[in-house]
């Protein structure tokens, strides 16, 4: 099993935990909690660079080894970084919902390391 976490942050007040687990080959499953957020949808993604020089500006575009179009998670043809949408609602609460075309700005990011 490989498992690996990224501690969210940003200027703005928006943080969390993020953790990410593989088993053998099979497909990675993305657990965690985000505060912060303002109501509405929010685009969650795997950037190429672990660089936070200019916080999240500088992580590069999505990670996209592939060359693929943008897309939603359950899209064959997508980002490996593109990871959905984060759904808040009035109450906090989110699930995942379609993402196509411009994800908006950036408003909280880290750097995923892998876990003991």
């Amino acid at each position: 099993m490989v498992k690996a976490v990224v501690v969210l942050s940003s200027s703005e007040g928006v943080k969390g935990t993020i953790h990410f687990t593989q088993e053998g080959n099979g497909p990675t499953t993305v657990t965690g909690n985000i505060s912060g957020l303002k109501p509405g949808l929010h685009g969650f993604h795997v950037h190429a660079l672990g660089d936070t020089t200019n916080g999240c500006m500088s992580t590069g575009p999505h990670f996209n080894p592939a060359g693929k179009e943008h897309g939603a998670p359950e899209d064959e043809n997508r980002h490996a970084g593109d990871l959905g949408n984060v759904n808040v609602g009035e109450n906090g609460g989110h699930e995942l919902s379609k993402t196509t075309g411009n994800a908006g700005g950036r408003v909280a990011c880290g750097v995923i390391g892998l876990q003991g």
